[in-house]
C-alpha cells in the first residue's frame, strides 16, 4: 500500500465529495465535519455510484439507490436495503451485508492523501 496525493484540502468543501482515480480502482473522498474520509465509491451490493449519497448527521453515507447506510470511519452498514422494495422481498433473502471498503486519509501542506 502506498499514499498518494489526490486533491487540495481547499477542492473539497465541508459536505462535498469527489471520486478520485487511483491506482487501486476509483475512490470516493468526502469532507465531512472538517474531517476526511476515503471509501469505495460504489455501493458494495448493487455496485452503483455512491457520489450523490447523502450525508447524515451519524456519520453515514447513504446509498442513493437502495437506502443502504454505511459509517464513513468504518465502512460498516448501519442500515441494510439489500433491494428496491419492489424486488427486494424475493432478492432480499439472498443478499447479505457488506461492508463498503474505506481507506486511511492524512492531510500534509494543504493536499488531501488517501492510503491505497
Amino acid at each position: 500500500m502506498s499514499w498518494i496525493k489526490v486533491l487540495s484540502q481547499d477542492e473539497l468543501a465541508q459536505g462535498d465529495r469527489k471520486v478520485v482515480a487511483t491506482e487501486g480502482g476509483p475512490v470516493l473522498v468526502v469532507n465531512y465535519n472538517g474531517d476526511f474520509y476515503a471509501v469505495g465509491s460504489k455501493c458494495p451490493h448493487m455496485k452503483l455510484p455512491l457520489r450523490r449519497g447523502k450525508l447524515t448527521d451519524d456519520g453515514a453515507l447513504v446509498c442513493p439507490f437502495h437506502r443502504s447506510a454505511f459509517d464513513l470511519k468504518t465502512g460498516e452498514p448501519k442500515t441494510w436495503t439489500p433491494f428496491p422494495p419492489v424486488v427486494g422481498s424475493l432478492l432480499g433473502k439472498i443478499s447479505t451485508e457488506k461492508p463498503l471498503p474505506t481507506y486511511p486519509t492524512k492531510v500534509e501542506e494543504g493536499s488531501i492523501w488517501v492510503e491505497v
